[in-house]
């Protein structure tokens, strides 16, 4: 099966999902976006799209529409959006519910989120990002699993307060720990040492957690219940109550895990 598509956004998720699909097979035919540079960005990656400047697409030969926003702008659109009869819309995000999408004017609706960072200008490959779908009819779901299976991806149906714990891990799991990261670039920066030492650390450690599970790959002084050492860091990095903060508090909840 093959989609002519609308893409109404042009961040970071619509930046790598047009071209794949595309490259799938699919005709993506209309970008949307607030900023018409947005969108030019989007439409230049692709064959044939033009840039659409409403969201007026009552006379589109697309059948899917794929908001990809921000999650504060998703019930907006959804509301101000006029389709053609028949249409699909879905959304892309992680954490906003299906009913975001009830009183859009679309025929059928769902849930289209791909369970990835993404970043413009960074190369991914979407056959490796598991998409989490959902949809209160059946034959869109099946619709959407094929869509994915045209990425070469793999699927999963997931109801929205499922996703909103999925896309809470990631957060821990992914954004959580880029922040730690960007702590401890810092400190190193700070002392006018080279980040580039503690790579080999932060790879096997990440690899080591998902081989055996986080908990029984847990090291350090926390784990340990060292608190001279705790001590001795906390002290350390008093030159930032902040951090001095959050270096108390996660290894109080590493001591009590």
């Amino acid at each position: 099966m093959k989609f002519k598509i609308a893409i109404i956004g042009a961040g970071n998720v619509a930046w790598h999902l047009a071209p794949a699909l595309e490259n799938a097979g699919h005709e993506v035919l209309e970008v949307y976006a607030r900023s018409r540079t947005g969108a030019e960005q989007i439409t230049s990656r692709l064959y044939s799209a033009t840039v659409k400047e409403d969201l007026d697409f009552s006379e589109s030969n697309s059948k899917l529409f794929i908001i990809s926003v921000t999650d504060g702008a998703i019930g907006q659109i959804a509301d101000e959006i006029i389709l053609p009869e028949g249409s699909l819309l879905v959304h892309t995000s992680g954490a906003a519910g299906l009913d975001l999408l009830n009183y859009s004017s679309a025929t059928y609706t769902g849930v289209l989120y791909p369970l990835q960072s993404f970043t413009k200008g960074t190369k991914m490959d979407l056959a490796e990002v598991p998409f989490l779908i959902e949809s209160e009819d059946q034959e869109v779901t099946q619709k959407l699993k094929l869509l994915v299976k045209s990425l070469k991806a793999t699927s999963y149906s997931i109801r929205s307060k499922d996703r909103l714990a999925i896309h809470v891990a990631a957060v821990f799991a992914s954004n959580f720990s880029n922040h730690m990261l960007r702590i401890a670039e810092e400190i190193m920066q700070r002392q006018g040492l080279d980040y580039e030492m503690l790579k080999p650390l932060v790879i096997e450690s990440i690899s080591k957690s998902l081989q055996i599970g986080a908990k029984k790959a847990q090291t350090g002084p926390a784990i340990r219940e060292d608190y001279e050492t705790l001590e001795e860091h906390h002290q350390f990095l008093n030159y930032n109550e902040e951090v001095a903060e959050i270096y108390r508090l996660i290894s109080q909840d590493i001591i009590d895990s």
